[in-house]
């Protein structure tokens, strides 16, 4: 990023004197380069956004970040999350990177979610993670029909119904009993929430199909959630639309750590147990 057009916006969780103390200090680090930086505002001159928080302030940042088609590099001040991959120690390291350009960016698939209710103009959406139709707190199962392209896939029974991105694999789905995807992988989780039948079972859709699900007769409040940030009433007779975004999201890798580093550390697998020593070339296998 070169230091006479480069212009950095910083993204933070107002709520946290630690985030705004953070973000002070990173906006100084880019001044003494000589790098512009904005507090919170997306625009199509900003070549990157620095989110300070934790994941879910990033997902509130990604939707215009897509917009934009602006990478996105995560901070996070407390454990790291599988989307804020670098820590608030490593703020010079951040710095270094972007005015550098010595980073590597990751590209992550995106859903465009599209509402159509049964009076009103279409809403339209992007979601890293998930799209989610679910009930009220207090209320009666629902039932959610679901087509793939123009096949039926099932109709389903329960608390509601999520629909995730490899990204989104170990968010809200992971918690329903859906699989893990590698991020990597160009794929659709559908995952049913509490469903009332035992043999209803998380399936993986390949990318390129759209899902439909419609809204029918029913007297209990029912929800559409984009990325645990956006929340939508459905109305009877709308529809639900969600296929694969045209364009991907942007994330800066950290050097210091891999993907399945932060998988074994968010989930404590092997926790305090040293991998083992590599073993490389042809006789291992």
């Amino acid at each position: 990023m070169s230091s006479s057009t480069g212009r950095i916006a910083v993204i933070l969780k107002h709520a946290s004197q630690e985030a705004v103390a953070c973000a002070r200090r990173l906006e100084e680090l880019f001044q003494a380069r000589g790098v512009a930086t904005t507090r919170g505002e997306l625009s199509d001159t900003t070549d990157m956004a620095v989110v300070l928080g934790g994941d879910g302030t990033l997902l509130h940042a990604a939707a215009a970040a897509y917009d934009f088609d602006i990478p996105i590099l995560g901070i996070n001040l407390g454990a790291l999350g599988f989307l804020t991959e670098f820590a608030a120690d490593e703020l010079n390291l951040v710095v270094e990177m972007l005015c550098s350009g010595a980073f590597e960016l990751e590209e992550r698939m995106v859903l465009e979610v599209t509402l159509l209710p049964f009076e009103g103009q279409a809403m339209h959406f992007v979601a890293l993670n998930e799209a989610v139709v679910t009930k009220g707190s207090i209320g009666k199962i629902i039932e959610i029909p679901v087509w793939a392209n123009e096949a039926f896939l099932a109709s389903y029974r329960g608390d509601g119904l999520i629909v995730a991105t490899p990204t989104g694999s170990t968010a809200y789905s992971l918690s329903a009993g859906g699989p893990i995807l590698h991020p990597s992988l160009e794929a659709i989780v559908v995952t049913p929430i509490c469903p009332f039948a035992l043999g209803i079972r998380p399936v993986i859709l390949p990318a390129h199909m759209t899902i439909r699900m419609d809204v029918r007769k029913w007297n209990e409040e029912i929800t559409l959630i984009i990325d645990g940030q956006n929340h939508h009433e459905l109305q009877k007779g709308g529809q639900v639309l969600i296929r694969r975004a045209d364009r991907m999201l942007k994330l800066v890798r950290s050097p210091s750590r891999d993907y399945f580093e932060i998988l074994r550390g968010k989930l404590g697998w092997g926790k305090g147990i040293a991998p083992p020593t590599p073993v490389t070339g042809l006789s291992a296998i």
